[in-house]
């Protein structure tokens, strides 16, 4: 187990590696949706196309996330830093507020504008340490021609 003074270092450590952005939805139990933003998102294969989302075991969205049988994934655009914030630190009954989405086959949110998204069927769920890890087969997908958000060093750009 780290020390606090190790974790905070592998934090800054690991925020060297600029990462895209993504925001993961999908529909609750009846009819709510929820969404989250993550930057813990990557392929793991192409046959079958998988991928895999990490999710911190604290997180509001955990339950929600390592329950749902499908979900969607929207990489955001260059232009979505707010939206990446609402999703990230709004309270989850008010971050689709004003958000443009469409559902999925499934009716998982997928954001407007987005450079690209996956709709994905859980395929397994593994514990990460303080994380759960989150396997995803992908049943469907798209891309704009727009460039991707970054994330370094604790900012969007």
């Amino acid at each position: 187990m780290m020390n606090q003074l190790d974790s905070l270092q592998f934090r800054e450590v690991m925020g060297r590696f600029p990462t895209g952005v993504a925001v993961v939805c999908a529909r609750a139990h009846g009819s709510a949706v929820w969404g989250v933003t993550v930057n813990s998102f990557t392929s793991v294969s192409l046959d079958p196309p998988l991928i895999l989302v990490c999710i911190d075991r604290a997180a509001a969205s955990h339950d929600k996330l390592t329950t749902a049988q499908t979900f969607a994934i929207s990489v955001l655009a260059e232009d979505q830093a707010d939206i990446a914030k609402r999703f990230a630190l709004e309270p989850p009954e008010t971050r689709f507020d004003d958000v443009a989405w469409r559902g999925a086959s499934d009716g998982s949110p997928v954001l407007e504008g987005a450079a690209a998204w996956l709709e994905c069927e859980t395929n397994g769920v593994m514990p990460g340490g303080d994380h759960s890890i989150v396997l995803g087969r992908v049943i469907a997908s798209g891309c704009s021609d727009r460039g991707a958000l970054l994330f370094f060093a604790g900012a969007y750009g």
